[in-house]
């Protein structure tokens, strides 16, 4: 396949007049110029449109009525088909904090779903499931946020290595609070096998930056569900600040965090921003009653809240939180970068996906370059 005409986002955050030519699912080379085909070689006319690779949301928990934490096959099947749709090419999605035998069944599951991908038994209509996003239980109760609290643990090796086990190792972050017992050990014992987030906790700034220093290397959703930045100890937003190699997620639907503290994040975090778009089942869907993690949430003018008022999550796909973020004032090379390269480069999985290297899959979006509009997602053939 060979796509011409377009501007290409390269591995250097710029948009440059490039044909990308493909084979089956990969990208072979980036060409300045036009390009002749072979016979019977699909051609795709990008003028007027910049190629972005296709967005890797890290961090969402479901979509289109469904839920990662459903534990089905269907559920599974139901967020990667309208992730795809959405401009989302590949997805690590996030449990709750739910009993641990809860959990086993759906590392289980999500093994099963990714095997049969990898076998080409489940077809392209999917985004490709690359990991899991352990959101909880080892999270604190005093900042526990939208999680049932009658769930939470301390950090625990020999669960944490069940479920990399039972997940034939698709586990790939894990958020803890790092003030709990056993964090610490937990996170020096498994950092190279898999990344560790800071994540619904009260730690102040020396206890986030001994769990950094120890090998976590991530954020859970900034500014939420943790201390706020504070002049006398900045808590763990200084810390992860102070680690050159922390990676912060940042939820840009609109309601979690004002304009200024988004433009204010990217001039703090540069590169090591993560768009996520932190969704639940009713993404998609209609105003109502929804459950996240087994609780009531009601959804109204694109605002998810329990009971008491704590926002659940969001409704906004990640596409449209990248959008938001252009609209706030970041560039569209930052904000493209914060939802591809960034969130993979986060949990590994850089070798193959989040931009437009030869190698890598060739999952691409078309974007109107007046409106940023989706005209055409391809995941190895065009879609539509």
């Amino acid at each position: 396949m060979i796509i011409k005409n377009g501007l290409v986002f390269t591995e250097e955050n710029q948009f440059l007049p490039l044909s990308v030519l493909t084979k089956d699912d990969k990208i072979t080379s980036l060409v300045s110029g036009d390009v002749l085909a072979e016979d019977g070689e699909p051609v795709i006319d990008a003028a007027g449109c910049y190629v972005i690779p296709g967005l890797t949301d890290i961090h969402f928990h479901g979509c289109d009525g469904y839920d990662f934490c459903d534990n089905s096959m269907e559920a599974v099947k139901a967020i990667s088909a309208f992730s795809l749709k959405n401009g989302v090419t590949s997805i690590c999605p996030a449990t709750m904090t739910m009993p641990p035998e809860t959990l086993d069944g759906i590392c289980k599951t999500a093994a099963a779903f990714s095997s049969e991908q990898a076998q080409k038994l489940i077809d392209t209509d999917y985004a490709d499931l690359v990991g899991i996003h352990m959101e909880g239980p080892f999270i604190s109760r005093e900042k526990k946020g939208a999680q049932n609290e009658a769930h939470i643990l301390s950090p625990d090796e020999k669960l944490v290595e069940h479920w990399m086990t039972l997940s034939e190792k698709l586990v790939k972050l894990i958020s803890l609070a790092p003030e709990l017992p056993n964090a610490l050990p937990c996170i020096e014992k498994y950092k190279d096998k898999v990344a560790f987030s800071i994540a619904h906790t009260g730690a102040d700034y020396a206890t986030a930056k001994s769990a950094l220093d120890a090998g976590a290397n991530h954020v859970t959703h900034l500014y939420n569900a943790m201390p706020p930045l504070h002049h006398r100890d900045s808590g763990v937003i200084g810390a992860a600040f102070d680690t050159p190699d922390c990676f912060v997620e940042l939820i840009c639907d609109g309601l979690h965090i004002s304009a200024p503290v988004v433009r204010a994040t990217f001039r703090l975090f540069e590169d090591r921003v993560i768009l996520i778009s932190d969704s639940m089942r009713a993404t998609g869907k209609p105003d109502g009653t929804y459950t996240l993690g087994g609780q009531e949430v009601t959804v109204v003018k694109n605002k998810a809240t329990l009971s008491d008022g704590t926002i659940a999550g969001s409704v906004t796909p990640l596409f449209q939180c990248m959008k938001t973020a252009v609209s706030m004032g970041i560039a569209l090379e930052t904000a493209v970068a914060a939802a591809t390269i960034n969130p993979c480069r986060s949990i590994g999985i850089d070798n193959l996906y989040g931009s437009i290297t030869p190698g890598k899959k060739a999952h691409f979006l078309l974007l109107d370059k007046e409106t940023l509009q989706i005209k055409r997602i391809i995941k190895g053939q065009p879609l539509g």
